[in-house]
This record gives structure tokens, sequence and C-alpha cells, in this order.
């Protein structure tokens, strides 16, 4: 999303709503290493690049592969759009080991706030590819009776440490992007008002 703000979006082919339903059935019955597979053999170039854990990414690269006969990467544009505004991109950084405190304790308080409820809620839509996300997929499990419940909170803390971990590395390759930490206001406001100065 932020890559589309920036840079603009990309002209891509429409929908295929029967290669769509082709390619979620293969994720239902087969799981998400026959997506991978499958973008792997279409795409080498996007399969490099792509979130191999997301299923949506994975999908929509195939029905486009799969309906025009061409790699989804031949589709994205080498260069950014030109755009109606100035981008400024800061980052917050934080270390390690508070980043991770940080995302056990937001675990627990989703769980207090009623996490479990909502998955048994929605448990009956459980194989819509919009749930198969974090936090729903291990309580999923759970409430299928593979996983007992600590165990599943365990697998959100961990799954939500190893996706910030995912997060990182993909801002650290875009070298307009400054950092700072998150308690450094006064730099990241004087920061914003040098860019907008020097427009």
């Amino acid at each position: 999303f932020l890559k589309a703000i920036w840079d603009g979006l990309d002209e891509l082919p429409g929908k295929d709503e029967k290669i769509r339903a082709a390619l979620n059935q293969t994720f239902q019955t087969q799981g998400l290493e026959a997506l991978q597979a499958m973008l792997k053999k279409s795409d080498p170039a996007y399969y490099r690049q792509v979130d191999l854990k997301n299923p949506r990414r994975l999908i929509r690269a195939l029905e486009v592969c799969e309906a025009t006969g061409k790699p989804y990467s031949s589709y994205l544009q080498q260069q950014p759009a030109k755009r109606p505004f100035r981008n400024i991109k800061i980052g917050l950084y934080m270390d390690r080991p508070a980043l991770y405190e940080r995302i056990n304790a937001r675990v627990d308080a989703m769980m207090d706030d009623g996490l479990l409820r909502e998955a048994r809620h929605l448990f009956p839509q459980r194989h819509l590819v919009a749930l198969q996300t974090v936090g729903y997929q291990e309580l999923f499990d759970h409430l299928e009776g593979k996983i007992n419940l600590p165990s599943a909170v365990e697998l959100i803390k961990k799954n939500s440490r190893h996706y910030a971990k995912r997060q990182m590395t993909w801002f650290r390759k875009d070298r307009t992007i400054e950092w700072f930490g998150p308690e450094d206001r006064s730099a990241i406001i004087a920061h914003t008002r040098d860019q907008l100065e020097d427009r």
C-alpha cells in the first residue's frame, strides 16, 4: 500500500474470477507451498521479491500469469510515476528486544480484548483468503483441536515477530527513508520542516 502511494499504481490486467477460484481451491486443498511452487515456475523474478507467506499476493500474481501468459513482474513499473505531492519518508526503529517485548504484550492485550471470541465467530469462514493471517490462523488451528490455546498464543507471538522482521527487511531496502527512534519527536519535526523548506 505504501509503495502504491509513493510510486503510483501499476497498470495490471483485470480480474479473472474463474482462474482466481481455481487458485483459491488449490490453496485450500494443497496449501501455501503449492502456490509458492507454481509462482516460482511461472515468474521467478516476482517469486524472489514477493512476501511468500501472503496467499493473496501469490494468487493475484498467478492469476495474471495464467490469464495473460506473461509474468506478473512484467507489468510492474520500473520507474515511479510522477506524483502530485512530495514524499517525506520517516521510519521508526526500536531495539529488537524492546520491539519483541512490545509485540508479545500487544498479543496478550488482544487476547484479553476478545481475539479468541472473534476468531470463534469467524471460524465458519476460515477458508477465506482474507482470514489467512497471523492471529486468526493460529486460533483456527486451536479451534480445530490441532493445538492447545497457550501454544496458539505463543505461535501468534512468534509469527508476529517474524512478520515484523520481514517488514523491517522490506523497509530497509528503501534508502530514502530517514530513521529515528520512537522518542525522537523534535528531530522528526525538524527533519520534516527541513524537507518542506527544501521544496
